[in-house]
C-alpha cells in the first residue's frame, strides 16, 4: 500500500468515534464538563522521564513547548471553580515510537472535585468497559504486587537486593545507584507482565519518591507513600491517577529534585510554570486521572499496533 494512505483501516477509524462518542456521553450523564485548553504552553513538565517537543513562539522570539499533557491548563481551571472537567485532547512527547507509542497521541484526562480515589478507580473502569465491555477489576497495592512477582518488599528492598532482583529476570549491561530507576525497571519488565491480562488491575500506594504530582503520606508500617495508581488491562498501562497535590511549597521542592536529576544526566532544565505555581493555592481537593486514548481504542478494535488504530503516524505525518 502506498505510504500516503492511511494505517488505520476504516473500521477501525470508525470504532474510534464511535468510542470517542460513547465518552463524551458518559462524562455528559455525569455532569462532567468538557473543556479545550491550548496546545502550546510556555513550559513543560519538569519530569525526567519525559521530553516534550519544542517550537518557536509566534513573535519568534521565546520557545514554547507541546503539551505533554493538558493537566497544567487543566488546573488553572479548576482552581479558577470550574468543577469537574475532561479534555480528548492532542499530546506530544519526544523520542516516544514504538509498538504502543506515537510522539503525537491522544490523551483523555480528567479531574473530580470531591471524589475519592477509589471512586475515580471505579470511573476508569467505567470508562474502560466502553472500550471492551463488562469488566472484572482487581486493586493491588504496589508493595503486593513486588511480593508476589519480585519477592522483595519494595519500600525496605536495599539498593543491592533491588539490582540481585533485576538482574535474576533480566540479562542487564548497565549499573546505576538510581533506586526508582530499578523500581520502575522491575514495575516494567517484571510485574506488569506477571498481572492478569484478562482483569482491569489498579496498582495503588507507589513509593513517595514515584509521587510526580501527587499528594504523599505515611503509611501505618512506616513508609511514605504517593497517593496515586495505575491501571493495566492486556499486558498494557491504561491509565495513571492522582489525589492532587495542592501545596505550591512542595511542588517547587519536587521541581527543584527533577531539575536536579535533569542535570545529572545532561538533560535540559525546562522553565517553571509560574501560572501553575499561582493557582496551587486556590486548587480544590480532587483527583484526577490520564488515560492514553489511543490504547483504550486498541482494545476496542483489538488491535495490537498503535499504527492501527490512528490515521496517520509519524511516519505519514
Amino acid at each position: 500500500m502506498s505510504d500516503w494512505r492511511p494505517t488505520a483501516d476504516f473500521s477501525a477509524l470508525s470504532r474510534r468515534a464511535q468510542l470517542l462518542a460513547a465518552v463524551r456521553a458518559l462524562f455528559a450523564e455525569r455532569g462532567v464538563l468538557e473543556v479545550d485548553t491550548p496546545l502550546l504552553a510556555s513550559a513543560p513538565v519538569s519530569d525526567p522521564n519525559i521530553e516534550a517537543i519544542t517550537t518557536i513562539a509566534p513573535e519568534g522570539d521565546a520557545v514554547m513547548y507541546l503539551q505533554t499533557s493538558p493537566e497544567f491548563a487543566m488546573k488553572r481551571l479548576l482552581a479558577s471553580g470550574s468543577g469537574a472537567i475532561y479534555q480528548i485532547c492532542k499530546a506530544f512527547r519526544r523520542g516516544e515510537r514504538g509498538r504502543r507509542h506515537n510522539p503525537e497521541f491522544t490523551m483523555l484526562e480528567w479531574y473530580r472535585p470531591g471524589l475519592s480515589l477509589q471512586d475515580l478507580m471505579d470511573e476508569v473502569a467505567a470508562v474502560v468497559s466502553l472500550a471492551v465491555g463488562t469488566i472484572e477489576s482487581a486493586h493491588f497495592s504496589y508493595e503486593q504486587v513486588f511480593v508476589q512477582y519480585c519477592n522483595l518488599n519494595p519500600h525496605r528492598a536495599s539498593l543491592a537486593e533491588l539490582k540481585a532482583c533485576a538482574r535474576s529476570h533480566l540479562d542487564l549491561s548497565f549499573d546505576s545507584d538510581d533506586r526508582d530507576l530499578w523500581l520502575q525497571l522491575l514495575m516494567s519488565s517484571v510485574v506488569e507482565p506477571a498481572l492478569d491480562g484478562t482483569i482491569l488491575s489498579f496498582v495503588y500506594d507507589f513509593p513517595a519518591s514515584q509521587a510526580a504530582l501527587a499528594k504523599t503520606r505515611t503509611s501505618a508500617q512506616g513508609p511514605q507513600l504517593a497517593s496515586r495508581f495505575e491501571a493495566f488491562y492486556a499486558g498494557m498501562e491504561l491509565a495513571n491517577g492522582y489525589d492532587e497535590l495542592r501545596d505550591s511549597g512542595e511542588l517547587v521542592r519536587r521541581i527543584r529534585d527533577d531539575h536536579l536529576r535533569r542535570a545529572e544526566s545532561g538533560q535540559v532544565l525546562p522553565p517553571i510554570d509560574r501560572n501553575l505555581l499561582k493557582a496551587m493555592a486556590a486548587l480544590p481537593e480532587c483527583v484526577g486521572v490520564a488515560m492514553g486514548f489511543d490504547r483504550l481504542t486498541m482494545l476496542a478494535c483489538g488491535a495490537a499496533r498503535i499504527d492501527e488504530v490512528i490515521a496517520f503516524p509519524l511516519e505519514r505525518a
